[in-house]
């Protein structure tokens, strides 16, 4: 039954139920990056790490709470799915939809390119390294390309998160920040803490309702994970990235996308093993998927690197590359291809 028996199992209720859930997701997350913002400028932050450390771990925290959520209900490649689709997502269609929306070409900096960027890709490899380990050292018995990723392992991508902290840290150390105009900042941690909790319940609601039409229709838990929970968890993201781009901050707006991949992958992924113990990984599923994401990343370097800016006809082309990967998802799902190894 769905929410706890309120409504019938019903592939019609739990699409309604993912509906109102996403839409709790958007609103959360509205009050909890208005706060996170307000508190960034009142302690002081410079623009690039409100966006990408801020902001982004607010934003983030949909996919957060998907992957404990899954990692607790036993369906961690669908939370482990949620956070590459919403990667994905993230580096084209946020930073296209961004760059559309201003008049002119959407601002990149040296600082996003050559520091958030690249230590973005490192991220990645950090992610895929930390997969192959657990194939190596705790493979699942019976099984090819399966391993666990138990807490030990979990704590590499969490140390090199660590240093990204550290990086930003001394950057905040060498701003001279302006005055703040944040006058009640209780009030903006309460809001904060609001949005964190109505975000924690819509997610758990959320995830229900994918799971059982996961059921229903016999998707793979990774791919179900990869499309539809991946584009509700992202619209938080979305609304903060479009929102600054419009009021022509570039820089904020790139840095909350580039931050808040950084931060599920190194840190959503991690917590949920953490919690739970141990948790495996299908490695023939989850390397196809983080080798298209690390190509979304290429793509997206080199569109923000060309005159340090994001053009019409760029954004055009990361919207159709993020078609292309919708596509290839669906040929997947229905057997048309089959890079994805799933068992």
């Amino acid at each position: 039954m769905v929410l706890g028996g309120l409504l019938p199992d019903s592939p019609l209720a739990n699409v309604a139920v993912i509906l109102v859930a996403t839409g709790l997701i958007w609103f959360g997350s509205g009050w909890l990056e208005a706060s996170a913002g307000r508190l960034g400028s009142y302690y002081g932050l410079p623009a690039v790490v409100q966006g990408s450390v801020v902001v982004a771990v607010g934003s983030s925290f949909p996919e957060l709470s998907s992957v404990v959520l899954t990692a607790l209900a036993g369906s961690f490649d669908m939370g482990v799915g949620a956070i590459v689709g919403s990667a994905v997502f993230n580096v084209l269609v946020i930073p296209a939809l961004a760059g559309l929306t201003t008049d002119d070409d959407l601002e990149a900096s040296r600082t996003i390119v050559y520091k958030e960027a690249q230590f973005y890709m490192v991220a990645v490899a950090t992610v895929v390294v930390t997969f192959a380990l657990a194939v190596i050292y705790s493979p699942a018995p019976g099984t090819e390309l399966v391993g666990r990723i138990t807490r030990p392992l979990a704590m590499i991508p969490l140390l090199l998160y660590g240093l990204y902290l550290f990086i930003q840290y001394q950057d905040v150390s060498d701003y001279d920040a302006g005055v703040s105009d944040v006058t009640n900042v209780a009030r903006a941690w309460g809001k904060l803490v609001v949005g964190l909790v109505v975000i924690l319940v819509a997610v758990e609601a959320l995830v229900n309702g994918v799971e059982s039409l996961s059921a229903t229709f016999s998707i793979p838990e990774f791919l179900a994970g990869v499309t539809i929970i991946a584009a509700a968890t992202s619209l938080p993201d979305t609304l903060v990235s479009v929102r600054s781009a419009r009021n022509g901050e570039g820089v904020t707006s790139l840095g909350n996308v580039l931050g808040s991949n950084t931060f599920d992958l190194l840190v959503a992924i991690p917590v949920g093993v953490l919690i739970v113990g141990s948790a495996p990984v299908d490695f023939a599923v989850a390397v196809p998927m983080l080798g298209v994401l690390t190509l979304a990343t290429v793509l997206l370097f080199t569109t923000m690197r060309t005159e340090l800016s994001l053009t019409t006809v760029e954004s055009y082309a990361l919207l159709a590359a993020y078609v292309l990967f919708v596509g290839w998802v669906v040929a997947e799902t229905i057997g048309l291809t089959h890079v994805i190894k799933t068992v």
